[in-house]
């Protein structure tokens, strides 16, 4: 069983000693304890060990378990980190207060409706396919620009852009191309680095690193 106060104590410090090999603050990075899967039993210890940033893949999962967590706990900030489905638009702005999952035109007009409708601007990467993966969601960096200025016109709130490497390959050089992506379109904010490579992500510019089974352990 693995000790949630300490995996966060361990991340946090590994998180820190990047950003210092990088000159960097420890404080630029901000790390979203990806819960996805997780019950609120396995999510309250890491509450109380200090951790209030959380991820969570899908909308149905999240309106399930995070509403009872956080009338109990205050000062929780909750992303969505996988794909969205245009017709949970609505819902999902209801409930994240980010989204790093947009990446085509269509999500694009729902969001603007749905953030509309509420009166919510919440915050969105522009997921970017970095690997040119078939199988994979993200906007192709062909692409980007033409989302990115549909994504202004319609006055969502893009603050970065996110990237999931391809498995077992070297991550660097895809955090590098993200890196430089956000640079040429002035974006401050690079969702970047999973449990096994977050420390790479750090060193080449990660701002929100989303880290799974190195606070929770494998996934339930």
């Amino acid at each position: 069983m693995i000790d949630p106060a300490a995996a966060l104590q361990d991340v946090n410090a590994r998180i820190a000693h990047a950003a210092k090999i990088a000159q960097r603050k420890a404080e630029e990075v901000t790390l979203i304890a990806v819960s996805k899967t997780h019950e609120a039993a396995a999510i309250e210890p890491l509450i109380a060990a200090g951790q209030r940033v959380f991820g969570e893949n899908r909308v149905q999962e999240a309106a399930a378990k995070w509403p009872a967590l956080r009338e109990v706990h205050a000062g929780i900030e909750l992303h969505l980190v996988g794909q969205l489905q245009s017709n949970k638009a609505e819902d999902a702005v209801a409930l994240f207060d980010c989204i790093h999952s947009l990446d085509r035109p269509s999500l694009a007009a729902a969001l603007a409706k749905a953030m509309d409708k509420t009166g919510r601007r919440v915050p969105c990467f522009v997921q970017v396919n970095i690997g040119a993966e078939e199988q994979k969601g993200g906007c192709a960096i062909a692409e980007l620009p033409a989302l990115l200025d549909q994504a202004r016109t319609a006055d969502l709130p893009v603050i970065g852009l996110m990237c999931v490497p391809p498995a077992g390959i070297e991550a660097a050089p895809f955090f590098a191309l993200l890196d430089k992506l956000a640079r040429d379109h002035g974006l401050a904010g690079r969702s970047m680095g999973m449990s096994d490579d977050f420390e790479t992500a750090i060193m080449l510019g990660a701002t929100h690193v989303r880290v799974g089974s190195a606070l929770f352990g494998g996934r339930a």
